[in-house]
């Protein structure tokens, strides 16, 4: 049975920002009408990618997902928060941190963010 997602604020507002990115650069793109895809298409779907692992499988093996501790969890501050990969082997690839909660079967999204 797959989770339902439950997003922080500023992990919202971050994928929307990245939505729109890529958004304007397949328009420009198609203006100007290249073909290959830009670094903010990819990024985006991969992100998008990576979200939906997480929804069906949060311990998918593609995702490396693992407990990350410098974060606090905002539910409950005994539980865990996990990263999952959304890029590898490039500089910065980007993360999703996450953690279950604050319901049974929902995952909370904490940030979108490129590797610290």
């Amino acid at each position: 049975m797959p989770f339902s997602l439950k997003g922080d604020i500023e992990a919202a507002k971050t994928y929307a920002t990245l939505k729109a990115k890529a958004k304007k650069s397949v328009q420009n793109r198609q203006k100007s009408k290249k073909t290959k895809a830009s670094k903010e298409e990819g990024l985006f779907k991969q992100v998008r990618k990576c979200i939906k692992f997480l929804l069906t499988n949060p311990r998918h093996p593609g995702l490396e997902t693992h407990p990350y501790s410098a974060i606090p969890n905002p539910y409950n501050p005994k539980e865990k928060v996990f990263e999952a990969y959304v890029q590898q082997n490039i500089p910065p690839a980007y993360r999703v941190f996450w953690c279950y909660g604050p319901e049974e079967r929902e995952i909370t999204i904490i940030a979108i963010t490129a590797h610290p």
